[in-house]
């Protein structure tokens, strides 16, 4: 059973505002995500916010949705706070700036998940790696240990001989807004 754990309380300081409120093809980009989670194979979804507007639109699609008061302590928090809520064993973190994420994509790494023995799936878009990745419960206790502004990315590269590599061909499902450079990118 795997929990998707929606990272979405960030402060888009690049951004210089709410990235995730911005408006892509007619809908808020975290809608996009909530959504691309809603029509997968995921068991159960929690959205971790920051802002009331982000929390509202979870809300909107009947989602779990948690806040975190210590966003201010970096990603480590929502990793935390996503992981303490979980009913289930498994855990897909995605983050909410990837507007072009697809439940044809997460349903493709769920798959390549439970085909594999490897407690860790980390995707590689064009050979840069990506999310949203899955990390076996077996590793919750490192998860709660994780400080800053940092997921888990020092648990993949301490354990790389556990981890399955997915490489996906199309490069935008995995690309996130960071900057109005970025944005420029998507717009076109």
């Amino acid at each position: 059973m795997i929990t998707g754990i929606i990272l979405a309380s960030g402060f888009s300081r690049r951004m210089k505002k709410d990235k995730l409120l911005i408006d892509i093809g007619g809908e808020k980009i975290i809608e996009r995500v909530i959504k691309a989670c809603i029509e997968s194979n995921l068991d159960e979804i929690i959205l971790v916010y920051r802002t009331e507007e982000v929390k509202r639109i979870g809300e909107k699609y009947n989602i779990k949705t948690c806040y975190n008061e210590n966003a201010h302590l970096g990603q480590s928090q929502g990793l935390k706070l996503g992981v303490m809520n979980s009913s289930h064993t498994e855990y897909m973190f995605l983050v909410g700036d990837q507007p072009f994420i697809t439940s044809e994509l997460i349903n493709q790494l769920i798959y390549q998940y439970k085909e594999s023995d490897l407690p860790i799936l980390v995707p590689y878009y064009n050979g840069n790696r990506g999310m949203p990745m899955i990390i076996s419960s077996i590793y919750k206790e490192e998860i709660l240990k994780i400080v800053g502004d940092k997921g888990a990315r020092d648990i993949v590269k301490g354990n790389m001989d556990k981890v399955k590599i997915v490489d996906i061909e199309e490069e935008k499902p995995g690309m996130d807004i960071d900057d109005e450079e970025d944005l420029r990118k998507f717009k076109k």
